[in-house]
């Protein structure tokens, strides 16, 4: 049996809109002529004339956040505490179990910038395309952020998953869940123009806020999701152990046996 493997995950790379002003990641590229003086430092009377084509090492400096690139949440990023008063789970504690489970693809590429999808919209969506949640499923949700991915516009593209739709997976036994776009929730611009509206606090950031009854994980720019078939796939997506940490990146993939 052949075995397929689809990559799920952005690139981190400079100069491409993954994230807002400020919070973009930086690469310092040092190629193999550029790094000679630091090879040669560690052997006394060695020059670099020494070495094959006068050339070192290639190596890169990276300043990130855990948030940068595609990557996993924890529910310490969402607040101190999950499941209705214990002390939220870092990504260094977070089962490996959950990162390794049978995926599940929401298409929710329809619905406009900005909108919260409901768990009615979930529900429905199942019943499009026949599929019966099971413990521990990764649920990915495609949406029109994908198709976005490195336009000025990404980080306020796309719909986002509201408390109800979020806390419906969580309550059949999801725990890692997925997205294209940059938030789980739908983009602060339209959440902040609902909020000025109503003054309703409870909209800012309401499906990540439902970690506080039941801890989960979310995948944040995911790519490629519409590859995907609704379901038949697995998702591998194990996260860098960082100790005590909101997040951790990873290399998220689709596995397919055909």
């Amino acid at each position: 049996m052949a075995r397929k493997f689809i990559d799920l995950s952005i690139f981190l790379e400079n100069d491409v809109i993954s994230d807002p002003p400020g919070a973009r990641p930086k690469i310092n590229y040092i190629d193999h002529k550029q790094s000679v003086d630091s090879l040669v430092s560690f052997f006394p009377g060695l020059t670099g004339d020494d070495l094959p084509d006068g050339e070192a090492w290639a190596v890169e400096q990276i300043q990130l956040s855990t948030h940068n690139g595609t990557h996993l949440d924890a529910p310490y990023h969402f607040h101190s505490t999950m499941n209705n008063g214990e002390k939220s789970a870092t990504i260094d504690e977070i089962p490996l179990e959950w990162c390794f489970q049978k995926g599940v693809k929401l298409d929710f590429r329809d619905k406009p910038d900005g909108y919260t999808i409901t768990a009615d919209d979930v529900e429905k969506e199942l019943e499009r395309i026949g599929y019966e949640l099971q413990p521990l499923n990764i649920v990915v949700v495609n949406t029109a952020a994908g198709a976005r991915y490195g336009q000025d516009d990404y980080v306020s593209a796309g719909c986002g998953m509201g408390r109800d739709a979020t806390m419906y997976l969580l309550e059949r036994g999801i725990r890692v869940t997925g997205t294209d776009g940059w938030s789980w929730d739908a983009p602060f611009v339209h959440t902040n123009e609902k909020y000025q509206e109503t003054g309703d606090a409870s909209l800012i950031w309401e499906g990540h806020k439902a970690g506080l009854e039941i801890g989960y994980c979310h995948l944040e720019k995911l790519h490629n999701l519409e590859s995907l078939p609704d379901y038949g796939f697995t998702i591998s997506c194990f996260p860098h152990k960082i100790r005590a940490a909101s997040a951790g990146w990873t290399r998220a993939v689709a596995i397919m046996d055909e």
